[in-house]
């Protein structure tokens, strides 16, 4: 079981872990031991509340494919437990990033000194192109 939080957790069987071969140096160990870790977890078919299926799904986040589906590569480390470890660490952070909600802009109108600041610059800038321009006798 992955606690997400009090009330959410997710089964065991819904999230599928693969034991893989780990990319990069680490001599003989890294090419006989597969030791990083690809997780894959399905949105829609998990048991997640549908606010966290939504949310979810309305992230733009490189680990989430289009079919809706979570992959996780851990391979930091030299051991598949920590790796394990590290993936699920990882997807429960991405849940639990979207159970906090957003808050909504406030328009607001720009200040009046602000305003005029900007009024100021734009002819002080003005000033300065046109001293650039051609000198007539």
């Amino acid at each position: 079981m992955l606690y997400i939080s009090s009330h959410v957790a997710i089964p065991d069987h819904e999230i599928e872990i693969h034991a893989v071969r780990s990319q990069g140096a680490g001599g003989q160990h890294v090419n006989k031991v597969s030791t990083a870790i690809h997780l894959r977890f399905d949105i829609a078919a998990s048991s997640l509340p549908p606010f966290y299926k939504e949310e979810l799904l309305k992230l733009r986040d490189h680990r989430i494919t289009q079919g809706g589906v979570i992959t996780i590569k851990a391979q930091q480390s030299r051991s598949q437990e920590q790796n394990r470890a590290d993936a699920l660490d990882r997807l429960r952070e991405l849940i639990q990033l979207v159970a906090v909600p957003r808050k909504k802009r406030k328009a607001t109108k720009p200040t009046k000194a602000s305003k005029q600041r900007r009024l100021e610059s734009k002819t002080k800038r003005g000033r300065l192109k046109a001293l650039r321009g051609r000198i007539d006798d």
